[in-house]
């Protein structure tokens, strides 16, 4: 009996579809417990992620059965991005009237964001390989990963750095921005977008559909913007 339970229990955790089951529904639970009580360490992306690590652990799993059993998920990710143009085609005369604010802010907005997580990495002495792996934080994986290599850093450290940075800032953007009075959805959705890249960009579609379009927009141009200018800036500097 009890081997024949084992037997069951391993069939069961080395599933293919094992993987996708415990993060869909790791999500959903965060995100309606996060819905409900609003509380700020309850962000989904956070604690589903660690949530699933916990299950991944108890299991006994490895993490590479998992990432394969998930493949499917990063297959979606494709047109889940390219559903974003979704509300940016909604709210598109309302980009064309801020044209210029949008231009301000991603220009001030872009190097501010770029430079202070560097700033703080030289004050704090980190060395080149790490300031070159900080200055595309702020921009979704694919693209920071790129660029983190094609100007001297780490690819997959880049990533972490993303991710660590959209988490933050999907937590305290938010609140940072109605303790500073910052009520409008543009201004919102730009600011997260922009810092946050897609998980800012999922925090703002939760607000409001016009702040998720603004945040998309703001996504899609800083990663444009980092990707084309970023690896000539740090040629010409360094």
């Amino acid at each position: 009996m009890n081997l024949d339970w084992q037997g069951a229990w391993a069939a069961v955790i080395h599933h293919p579809l094992f993987g996708i089951g415990i993060t869909l529904g790791a999500y959903q639970l965060v995100l309606a417990g996060f819905e409900k009580t609003r509380w700020i360490f309850l962000q989904p992306v956070l604690a589903s992620m660690a949530l699933v690590v916990g299950i991944l652990l108890l299991c006994g799993l490895e993490y590479a059965e998992y990432r394969r059993s998930t493949e499917i998920l990063g297959t979606l990710l494709g047109p889940a991005t390219v559903a974003l143009a979704v509300p940016l085609y909604l709210n598109l005369r309302r980009i064309r009237q801020l044209f210029w604010p949008i231009f301000t802010t991603l220009v001030i907005g872009g190097i501010l964001a770029t430079g202070l997580g560097v700033l703080l990495g030289w004050l704090f002495g980190a060395d080149h390989m790490i300031l070159m792996t900080l200055l595309p934080k702020s921009v979704t994986s694919p693209i920071a990963m790129l660029v983190a290599e094609q100007i001297g850093g780490v690819g997959a450290l880049a990533a972490v750095f993303v991710l660590i940075t959209g988490v933050i800032g999907a937590i305290a953007g938010p609140w940072l921005l109605t303790r500073l009075g910052v009520q409008a959805a543009e201004a919102r959705g730009m600011a997260l977008g922009m810092t946050a890249h897609a998980v800012g960009t999922s925090v703002a579609l939760q607000e409001s559909e016009e702040c998720g379009a603004f945040a998309a927009l703001a996504m899609s141009l800083m990663g444009v913007a980092t990707a084309v200018l970023l690896p000539l800036a740090v040629t010409l500097v360094v």
